[in-house]
């Protein structure tokens, strides 16, 4: 579990849109890749590229599902980021 530090900025966004053309990115390119090096003849090379490209699409899977969820509950600044020590003295 990760615990708020209380120092994360108010206007913080997720990187998953990036990530998501990314793995647009990746996509094409070992598609390409296993194609090419199929056509080719490079069966060794076509199976490391159609390798790559079963987890570039799983990753795009995942990245699609996270952004499709939505934002998710944050504590606001009301709430402590840690539990506050019991004073005992």
């Amino acid at each position: 579990m990760v615990m708020r530090t209380g120092s994360e900025p108010r206007t913080a966004r997720s990187a998953l849109r990036a990530r998501f053309w990314l793995s647009v990115w990746g996509l094409v390119w070992t598609l390409f890749g296993t194609v090419a090096f199929t056509l080719a003849g490079r069966t060794g090379w076509a199976i490391a590229c159609g390798a790559l490209l079963l987890i570039v699409t799983i990753d795009l899977v995942v990245v699609l599902r996270h952004i499709r969820q939505g934002p998710h509950y944050q504590p606001g600044p009301d709430i402590p980021p840690y539990r506050p020590p019991d004073d005992h003295s």
